[in-house]
Order: C-alpha cells, then sequence, then structure tokens
C-alpha cells in the first residue's frame, strides 16, 4: 500500500551556483558518501541536485513535518545504479511512525533540471 509520494525539481545551474558562494552547504546538506564523486565528473552538480530532489521529495512523502536532519536521509545508489534510500534518526522515526517500510526512488537530470519522485510503501 502506498502510503505517502512527493516529487521535487531542481534547476541544476542555480544549485551549482549555491553550492559556489556556499561551500558549506554540500556538507550541510549530504553525507560523505553522497558528496563523494569522481574528480572532474561532470555530472557532480547534477547528480548533487538530484540527490537534493530526492531528499525533498521523500521529505514531501511523509507530510514534511519540521525537524527532519538532511544527514537523516541518504541517497544512494546500488550496484546496478539503481538509487536507493538509506533512513536512520528523524526521518526513519518518521517513516516508521507511518508504516513505511520500503522506499521507490527514481532520480533524473536532464539539461537544465534534476527531478527525483519517492513513493513510501507499507
Amino acid at each position: 500500500m502506498i502510503v505517502g509520494i512527493g516529487i521535487d525539481i531542481v534547476v541544476i545551474a542555480r544549485f551549482a551556483g549555491m553550492m559556489e558562494r556556499r561551500p558549506s552547504m554540500v556538507e550541510r546538506l549530504f553525507t560523505e558518501r553522497e558528496s563523494r564523486l569522481p574528480s572532474g565528473d561532470l555530472r557532480g552538480p547534477a547528480s548533487l541536485a538530484a540527490r537534493f530532489a530526492a531528499k525533498e521529495a521523500i521529505a514531501k512523502a511523509l507530510g514534511a513535518p519540521a525537524g527532519m536532519a538532511w544527514h537523516d536521509c541518504e541517497i544512494l545508489v546500488d550496484e546496478s545504479g539503481r538509487p536507493r534510500v538509506e533512513t536512520q534518526g528523524t526521518v526513519a522515526s518518521v517513516a516508521e511512525r507511518l508504516g513505511i517500510e520500503r522506499w521507490h526512488l527514481s532520480l533524473t537530470h536532464d539539461g537544465d533540471n534534476a527531478v527525483a519522485q519517492a513513493i513510501g510503501e507499507a
């Protein structure tokens, strides 16, 4: 049963500009595992923008409660390259309260935008 669904879009150039102006933003929004990208990877800002959109989509699927910590939701990839969600702390607590046992996540970035959709399933 679907418990929650969320979607978010991020303008990549705007997101990249914020990262340039505020380098500490990357550490505030992303875990070390999320922010590790191959050096020189031109998709870096697009990948991070998609991960940020995913965190926003997950928050929306949870009803966007106050007090959730960015690092309590990690957007990683499995061996095949499929995105996956790992939660802990504040995010895991809200998901558990809502009965969410599994996340479905889709990310894309093309042209100027990065988009993510998240579905929480009981």
